[in-house]
């Protein structure tokens, strides 16, 4: 009986502990957390210590349709889609484009967006265009790492012999290895692309686009319930136009 009494006790003073550290069950299911890479504007980006940008603005609206709290953690790249299949994040916004490899662990939402893969060279490159990567002068290529400008480069040109890729943690770091003379080209979206040459002179983009995709939203396969709310949350504001007045507020219609 002493010991029913004790058991009692010890887990009606847990049940208070956990009250006022606010560590009641429904606090993880009011809030929404969302992964991304804060180095890709203007989808993400940090403006007066805040992430802000397209993919921000998107995950707030869907938020906002499912009455949560978002939360928005940065991180490397390379880590976005093992935090969503782990569970550690609901979902991942980062510029993502879905691929056959990706599907295996992630589900992917309806296409919000689309983004362009593109070639930064330096002015006077004898890279003109697209075509010349897949020739003779055997390039080296900068990427972001795990990026689709990396898995095209990788299987289009490296896999092939035609060239080899320099991987970096940042597109900023591909840029600056660009800058200075360390590798012939630099593949990324051309979002941040525009950036990226506009505050570095001597830089242009290529007329040629490398590649045209799709971006989405990734969500946790065994979450189907979250899948289907985030999913039909972002369908209601495409076809509200919620969206494109977004990614209009960031990128110039021309």
């Amino acid at each position: 009986m002493k010991a029913a009494k004790l058991l009692s006790a010890v887990l009606a003073l847990v049940l208070v502990v956990c009250l006022f550290a606010g560590c009641s069950s429904d606090e993880k299911s009011d809030t929404l957390y969302m992964v991304t890479n804060a180095e890709f504007p203007p989808y993400e980006y940090y403006e007066n210590g805040e992430i802000v940008g397209i993919d921000a603005e998107i995950a707030q609206k869907i938020a906002e349709k499912l009455g949560m709290t978002l939360e928005i953690e940065d991180m490397d790249f390379t880590s976005v889609i093992a935090a969503v299949e782990s569970g550690k994040a609901d979902m991942c916004l980062a510029g993502l484009t879905i691929t056959p490899d990706r599907q295996k662990s992630v589900n992917f939402t309806v296409s919000y967006a689309t983004g362009v893969q593109v070639v930064i060279v330096k002015e006077g490159s004898p890279i003109t265009s697209v075509d010349d990567l897949f020739g003779d002068g055997n390039y080296k290529i900068g990427v972001q790492e795990n990026t689709t400008g990396d898995i095209y480069a990788t299987g289009d040109i490296e896999d092939e012999g035609l060239g080899t890729v320099e991987r970096y943690n940042k597109g900023a770091d591909a840029v600056a290895a660009l800058v200075s003379d360390k590798i012939d080209c630099v593949i990324i979206d051309n979002e941040p692309a525009k950036n990226y040459v506009e505050a570095n002179e001597g830089l242009v983009i290529l007329d040629t686009e490398y590649a045209v995709e799709d971006y989405s939203i990734a969500l946790n396969k065994d979450n189907t319930e979250l899948y289907d709310k985030v999913n039909n949350a972002l369908q209601e504001l495409i076809d509200d136009g919620t969206v494109q007045q977004i990614i209009d507020k960031y990128i110039n219609a021309d």
